[in-house]
């Protein structure tokens, strides 16, 4: 994230695919069910979309949601800029953890200005592109609506010091 205040953008749909997830294996301890299906006409517009953002200046930050899903690109973002996220609910249609750590594939999260996010919303939907508000940046936490917190500090210690602590036994 760059700054505080700007929306955050879910590009892509999620179904909340668990098969062969992140999420599955080191969450639940299993290795199961089909890895997400790829549709390459989706991958093609939804990154063409997301670079046309990039060239125009839209975009103040991008990142693919890939393996672990949702939430732990946006932590990864956070950490990266050194600012949270307060974030809306999971929508009721999926189930959290599925939409949270789910590896759909053909998604991007992006930031925008706010005073932007209704226009490309609209630009959005226009195109074809499935998009949604999913958040607001700002704070010291990654905040999930309904959940604990996260303070950024301790995503990034955690990040910056699992390898040395698993060396160290």
């Amino acid at each position: 994230f760059k700054a505080a205040g700007e929306a955050i953008l879910l590009v892509g749909d999620t179904h909340g695919w668990l098969g062969q997830s992140v999420y599955l294996r080191d969450v639940c301890g299993r290795e199961e069910g089909a890895p997400p299906p790829v549709d390459l006409a989706a991958e093609k517009r939804n990154g063409d979309v997301v670079r046309g953002m990039i060239h125009a200046g839209t975009a103040t930050a991008v990142h693919d949601v890939s393996d672990g899903g949702l939430l732990i690109a946006l932590a990864e973002m956070a950490i990266a800029g050194g600012i949270g996220a307060q974030l809306l609910a999971a929508p009721s249609s999926i189930v959290p953890h599925a939409y949270w750590f789910g590896e759909d594939q053909a998604r991007y999260i992006v930031t925008v200005s706010a005073a932007d996010a209704g226009l490309v919303l609209a630009k959005m939907k226009g195109a074809g592109v499935p998009c949604a508000r999913i958040g607001t940046t700002g704070g010291e936490a990654v905040a999930v609506a309904g959940e604990a917190p996260v303070p950024v500090a301790s995503l990034q210690s955690a990040f910056e010091h699992w390898l040395p602590a698993y060396m160290n036994g």
